[in-house]
């Protein structure tokens, strides 16, 4: 979302799903109402990244990393293939490079922010699940009293 502005500066499509889904269930989408949706479903499609953060604690040891790959599953299945079908449009796949790669490095910024914003959450519940409750001091223990 925050390149789209340069990226459709540059000419490149981005960001076109978000008006016609929001068409299946407004008759005139205002760019406000389309932002909100994009906010509603920016915040649902990051939930299974936090699940299988939390699932695989592995993961969260690359949580950066692990979400970059989770932008770039999501763009693939649905913004590329669930998306352009239920439209019955093109896939980016058939249209090419320049149509690919704005939305994809737009998906995989959204998950490489959400898998670094995500490490107080998910490091904390990990600390819960294995029994730790509380955050251990930072100070020395010559200087704790």
């Amino acid at each position: 979302m925050p390149l789209s502005p340069l990226f459709k500066a540059l000419g490149l499509r981005i960001g076109h799903y978000g008006p016609k889904f929001a068409g299946l269930y407004l008759d005139d989408p205002q760019p406000w109402q389309i932002f909100l949706q994009h906010l509603v479903i920016g915040w649902l499609s990051a939930l299974p990244l936090l699940v299988l953060l939390l699932w695989a604690p592995r993961a969260s040891r690359w949580l950066l990393a692990a979400g970059a790959a989770y932008g770039a599953l999501y763009y693939v299945a649905v913004n590329s293939l669930a998306l352009p079908l239920y439209f019955a449009d093109a896939t980016p796949w058939q249209m090419g490079w320049p149509t690919i790669w704005p939305s994809l490095a737009g998906h995989i910024l959204f998950g490489a922010c959400t898998g670094f914003t995500s490490r107080r959450f998910v490091r904390g519940h990990l600390a819960k699940a294995m029994g730790r409750t509380t955050r251990p001091s930072r100070k020395s223990p010559t200087t704790a009293r």
